[in-house]
């Protein structure tokens, strides 16, 4: 037996579903059903009831399951301890940020490491959420940070920066004049908003409608840069973390204004493949994202 064989039957029992266990390993259905095929071969039982929908374990299937999840753990353990024994005085920490946190908040974190451990390494990438958590579940990056962050007994967790969410708009905007709003005058206001199913989005989402504001989505983006660039021609308001228009507002492109209802914030967090085993670097490296917190 494949680990990767592992990987997907554990997937396949967790997701109960063919199709989406075929996207998540950038597979065809037929791929899926074929692995499945060869272990329940090699093992002479039915693993998988198909009759049923959503599909489900057979008692052998269980037996079978809950073994490879301790064999996958047991696994990246392993892979983990022989990494660091292989990390050097000149090792690397890869790191995954989505593009607002690694652009604008990371960099000092950076810098006061690189006071103690000069010589590390830390290597930084720019994903979406989805896919920074993908890419510390398959061991491929070290420390990943998101925004909104997502709670699994797969993940270590932690708490990064809160971060205050204040109204961007441009100068020329008639709300610009105020250096605060309240959120009531955003009501039917065109909008610059995140994508659709971005955790920030549905996280702002959420303080709209506690407040039962409506506004007029006219462009949806899937990284704060681009908002950024339609907010300063005047576009549309957007409600960004304050940390990422910065230089903007600085630079008087942007005007930042605070709410007067109440300091929103936008939660973000550290997260890290559970079982992990980081070198002394690495350990000191997540101390001090955390301390912030």
């Amino acid at each position: 037996m494949h680990i990767e064989t592992l990987k997907i039957f554990c997937d396949l029992a967790e997701l109960q579903s063919f199709s989406k266990t075929a996207e998540r390993h950038l597979l065809s259905q037929s791929a899926i059903s074929q692995q499945l095929a060869q272990l329940e071969l090699v093992h002479k039982c039915q693993l998988i009831d198909r009759k049923k929908r959503p599909i489900e374990l057979t008692k052998e299937g269980e037996l079978l399951y809950k073994a490879a999840k301790d064999i996958l753990d047991r696994y990246e353990q392993l892979k983990s301890e022989l990494n660091t024994l292989k990390s050097s005085a000149a090792s690397r920490i890869n790191v995954a940020a989505i593009y607002s946190i690694g652009m604008h908040t990371l960099p000092d974190y950076v810098k006061k490491f690189m006071v103690n451990y000069p010589k590390v390494n830390v290597h930084i990438e720019y994903f979406s959420g989805r896919k920074i958590y993908e890419l510390v579940l398959s061991g491929d990056i070290d420390i990943g940070l998101v925004a909104v962050p997502k709670r699994d007994k797969r993940l270590e967790v932690y708490d990064f920066e809160a971060e205050p969410l204040v109204l961007a708009c441009s100068p020329k905007h008639p709300l610009a004049k105020d250096s605060q709003v309240d959120v009531h005058q955003l009501q039917f206001e065109r909008f610059i908003a995140f994508e659709k199913g971005a955790p920030t989005q549905e996280w702002i989402d959420t303080i709209l409608q506690r407040y039962n504001i409506v506004v007029r989505p006219v462009m949806e983006f899937d990284n704060v840069e681009t908002i950024k660039r339609a907010v300063e021609i005047n576009s549309g308001v957007s409600i960004l973390p304050q940390t990422a228009i910065l230089q903007e507002v600085a630079g008087g492109t942007i005007k930042a204004l605070t709410f007067s209802n109440e300091n929103f914030i936008r939660p973000t967090g550290i997260v890290i493949r559970r079982g992990k085993v980081f070198g002394r670097a690495g350990r000191y490296f997540i101390e001090l994202l955390r301390k912030k917190a």
